[in-house]
C-alpha cells in the first residue's frame, strides 16, 4: 500500500474520546514487546512514527494512527505486563475490552504473538475473546528474523495447535528486520477495510 497521509491523531482512553469520524478501524494487539509499534512502523514505512520502546507496557492508551485519510490502525495496549499494578491492569483489560466489544467501525484484529516461543495464555484468552465477539482476526508472528528457516513450519504448527486457530483466520509470519510478511499484513488489511 502506498502512504501518502499519516498521522497520530488521537490518544484515547475511553469511548467518549474516539475519533467520530466513522472511518475503519483495524486493532492491533498483543503482549507488551511483541512488537505492535515495530509492526505499525513497517506497514507505514516511517522508522520512528509509532513509538517503540524496551520497557514494556509503555502504551498505556488506545493510540489512533490515521492513514491516507481511509482508516485508522489502533494500537492497543499490551497485555502482561509484569510491572503495572494490578489495579492499571484492570482498568487496561476495562478499556481495551470496552473498545473490542462497542467500536462498530472495528473491521478486524490482528494478534501478535512472539514466533520464538509457544503462544502464552495471555494470547490463548486474547484469541479466544476476539473469536467469541466474533471479530475477523490476522494472526502475525513476529521476529521470524530470529527464527531459523528450517523451523518456520514448526512455528506454524505449535502457533497454530495452542491458539486453536479456526479455518477462516489466517497466520502470518513477520519480520520488521526483513519487511518479510509486510505485504501478506496490508493484503489482509485491505481486504477488511475494502469490505467496510
Amino acid at each position: 500500500m502506498q502512504i501518502k497521509n499519516l498521522k497520530m491523531d488521537i490518544s484515547a482512553v475511553s469511548a467518549q474520546q474516539y475519533p467520530t469520524d466513522n472511518l475503519a478501524e483495524i486493532a492491533l494487539l498483543g503482549r507488551s514487546n511483541v512488537g505492535k509499534s515495530s509492526l505499525i512502523n513497517t506497514l507505514v514505512q516511517r522508522k520512528k512514527f509509532a513509538r517503540t520502546s524496551s520497557t514494556p507496557g509503555k502504551t498505556q492508551t488506545l493510540n489512533f494512527y490515521q492513514v491516507n485519510e481511509a482508516f485508522y490502525l489502533v494500537d492497543v495496549p499490551g497485555y502482561g505486563y509484569a510491572r503495572v499494578s494490578k489495579q492499571q491492569r484492570a482498568q487496561f483489560g476495562q478499556m481495551i475490552e470496552e473498545y473490542l466489544t462497542t467500536r462498530s467501525v472495528l473491521q478486524g484484529v490482528i494478534i501478535l504473538v512472539d514466533g520464538r516461543h509457544e503462544p502464552t495464555a495471555d494470547d490463548v484468552s486474547m484469541y479466544q475473546f476476539v473469536r467469541y465477539y466474533q471479530l475477523p482476526a490476522l494472526i502475525v508472528a513476529t521476529k521470524m528474523d530470529k527464527v531459523k528457516k528450517n523451523q518456520w513450519n514448526k512455528t506454524v504448527q505449535t502457533v497454530t495447535n495452542t491458539l486453536n486457530l479456526n479455518s477462516t483466520d489466517q497466520l502470518q509470519l513477520f519480520s520488521a528486520l526483513n519487511k518479510s510478511g509486510q505485504s501478506e499484513v496490508w493484503h489482509w488489511i485491505s481486504t477488511r477495510i475494502n469490505n467496510n
